[in-house]
């Protein structure tokens, strides 16, 4: 099994430039961002890899990088920029640019507005690039699955893999026009599952589907990421029915219905937040 580089600590706040922006789909915007600041990331192997971005109140005046420890000093709680994470779709060396695709559901939340009316000359503070999975070239099929969010490192882990690979990657979405043209090996299918207007979180759409993947011979690898009941739903169906080991599993909560991040973070240290039981 190849062996992505080692985890990378999230560190100080690189600021960045916004150079473009557009629709990938009527709930996905993709924005490009540069300048000199991209000298300082480090980027890794990891196909989910991800940065944690600060976004500051509209009202707030607060231009990045933003000296969190003085703020905390002078403002209220709910007044501090906002941290949110999100999976890097692409880092260029050479245009020296960071692709970050941000998923929009209307006014809700601080990152999807601001994605939605970023303009050329807006900037962006990132922290530094962490991760955990890339597909194995060794494993015998592969089996992806997400929600909206999950996007970003299932179009990377399909990319990433050899011409060979075989396996299937289940992606919900809204309807038709979420859809987008991923990249995928002859032998990978990719399947979209449409919510058909219930909001994101609240249906068993896929997990039923992963659960309904007919089920090959070898060695598989798995990636799920998404909302945090579906994937807890899925820990049992993976480890006990299936007996996967849990270096065969990337299983990981995104994000939590009815949850703001900072409290969905909160969370993971406690037993409703956490996928797997303790060790």
């Amino acid at each position: 099994m190849t062996t992505p580089a080692p985890r990378r600590r999230i560190g100080a706040q690189t600021v960045l430039t916004v150079e473009d922006g557009w629709w990938l789909s009527p709930r996905l915007r993709r924005i490009v961002a540069g300048g000199p600041g991209y000298a300082s990331i480090v980027g890794n192997d990891f196909t989910d890899a991800y940065t944690k971005l600060y976004f500051a109140h509209p009202e707030s005046g607060l231009t990045p990088p933003y000296d969190l420890a003085e703020l905390r000093l002078t403002l209220p709680p709910e007044r501090l920029p906002s941290m949110r994470t999100y999976t890097v779709r692409r880092l260029d060396p050479t245009a020296g640019q960071v692709t970050i695709d941000f998923v929009v559901h209307g006014d809700e939340g601080i990152a999807g507005p601001w994605a939605a009316t970023a303009e050329k000359g807006d900037l962006l503070a990132m922290s530094g690039i962490g991760g955990g999975y890339a597909p194995d070239p060794a494993a015998d099929w592969h089996l992806l699955a997400g929600d909206d969010a999950a996007i970003p490192a299932i179009s990377r882990a399909l990319e990433a893999m050899p011409p060979d690979a075989r396996g299937v990657a289940l992606i919900e979405v809204d309807g038709d026009d979420d859809h987008l043209p991923l990249t995928a090996p002859p032998g990978v299918g990719v399947e979209w599952l449409h919510r058909d207007g219930a909001h994101p979180g609240t249906t068993t759409l896929l997990a039923d589907a992963l659960r309904d993947v007919a089920w090959r011979d070898g060695h598989v690898q798995v990636f799920a990421h998404g909302e945090r009941g579906a994937m807890k739903s899925l820990r049992p169906y993976l480890t006990t029915e299936r007996g996967l080991d849990r270096s065969q599993l990337s299983l990981s909560a995104y994000w939590a219905h009815g949850r703001a991040e900072d409290t969905f973070q909160a969370e993971k240290r406690e037993p409703v937040g956490q996928i797997f039981d303790p060790a």
